[in-house]
């Protein structure tokens, strides 16, 4: 499947710039899903000993919910909002990915409330669950 955003196109979805951009590919989005990647460079801001840690899984998936939000905003013609974690809970962090590997992450928006979204993520790297976790995310319109 080709992805709808990539590499400098992924800037229209996501209010962060470098060296804080974790998302490099939007893949698809329904009303309630979205599926987004990011391959992990070594130059990585949050990779540590080769690994990615732990604030760059959780950047990820929070830049992959805003990317998910931005993509309504663009087939609006608008730009993309800035949004905040507003909460984190049921986070499992079963390993850390190493520098090199692609990370896929899918989200589910269980609820939206205000300009408050509650939402579940998914994350993947080779096939293998790496993180899963709920995050309330607002967004600033």
């Amino acid at each position: 499947m080709k992805p709808l955003f990539t590499g400098e196109d992924i800037k229209k979805l996501i209010p962060q710039r470098p060296p804080i951009m974790m998302v490099d590919t939007f893949w698809e989005a329904t009303d309630t899903d979205a599926r987004t990647g990011l391959t992990i460079q070594h130059d990585n801001y949050f990779v540590q000993n080769g690994k990615f840690r732990e604030p760059g899984l959780i950047e990820h998936i929070a830049q992959s919910a805003s990317a998910f939000a931005g993509y309504g905003y663009f087939k609006q013609g608008k730009p993309a909002p800035i949004g905040y974690i507003g909460e984190i809970k049921k986070c499992a962090i079963h390993r850390l990915p190493a520098a090199g590997e692609t990370l896929q992450t899918r989200i589910h928006i269980l609820s939206e409330v205000m300009g408050v979204t509650l939402l579940s993520a998914e994350t993947e790297s080779n096939g293998e669950v790496v993180v899963e976790s709920r995050m309330k995310i607002s967004i600033q319109a």
